[in-house]
């Protein structure tokens, strides 16, 4: 039975299971190993279920844990090209795993096809992941995106599941005392996705067939798990709460406990 374990979610550090006890993939490692290591024992996942790990982009709070991880097991490291090429130059990766570019292709791994899909934010180059498990069910994982594009929308379309971001309140962030720049970056079709445009696609989903919306990478200076839920509910009143959709916010830190889709 699929499961999405959201082991950590926040702009300080992301990483996120997908699998059984068994086996799974982790997407992103932005926590050290230590850390990570713990937050797998929570969740009585042994460390040799994670059978490979798929980075989304080279933010730290995304590629922190990667090199201890890498070197520790060895396993492979997908991504695309661009940021595997820019991982290996910043020695990310242990020359002990695999790094494999999975661009335009699906990759079959622990039981799952996995295809990433293109976000906007500001890096070299950014993704997201469609899953697609042993027992029939999609998820996506999309975070760190200034704004849904069309390629965005179709590759969330269909899923049960969605891991979105809902990064900011635009409230806190505009009032707060974050630098000019570093608001603008954030607001930018290249920053951050909002608690309000996190609501409009996930109201697009929920009238698509999505039933499981967990809302990730929050800000910690800029957001709260209770505006970002409300802001978000509130977009989601055409529909009914237990029916018609199931809505969660990812913790910033697992204390155990996963999602089954």
């Amino acid at each position: 039975m699929a499961r999405i374990y959201p082991l950590f979610s926040s702009s300080k550090g992301n990483s996120t299971f997908i699998g059984t006890e068994k086996g799974g993939i982790l997407i992103d490692c932005g926590v050290s190993f230590k850390r990570l290591s713990a937050a797998l024992e929570i969740n009585n996942i042994p460390l040799s279920a994670v059978q490979a790990v798929f980075i989304t982009h080279e933010h730290s709070d995304h590629v922190a844990g990667l090199k201890m991880l890498t070197k520790k097991t060895g396993m492979p490291v997908y991504g695309q090209k661009r940021t595997l090429q820019r991982l290996c130059d910043s020695d990310k990766i242990s020359p002990d795993s695999p790094v494999i570019d999975m661009t335009g292709i699906a990759i079959n791994c622990a039981g799952s096809e996995v295809r990433c899909f293109n976000t906007p934010h500001d890096t070299i180059q950014s993704c997201g992941y469609r899953i697609h498990t042993d027992d029939d069910k999609l998820c996506a994982v999309c975070t760190d995106l200034g704004h849904i594009t069309p390629e965005v929308d179709e590759a969330l379309t269909g899923c049960r599941l969605v891991l979105l971001e809902a990064n900011y309140d635009d409230y806190m962030l505009r009032t707060g005392p974050y630098p000019l720049y570093l608001k603008e970056r954030i607001l930018s079709v290249n920053g951050h996705l909002s608690n309000d445009d996190s609501g409009i696609q996930a109201a697009k989903l929920v009238e698509r067939g999505t039933t499981h919306i967990i809302l990730g990478h929050l800000s910690q200076d800029n957001n709260r798990p209770d505006i970002a839920y409300n802001t978000v509910q509130k977009a989601l009143s055409g529909f009914v709460s237990g029916r018609d959709y199931l809505l969660g916010v990812a913790p910033v830190e697992t204390q155990g406990g996963a999602v089954i889709f």
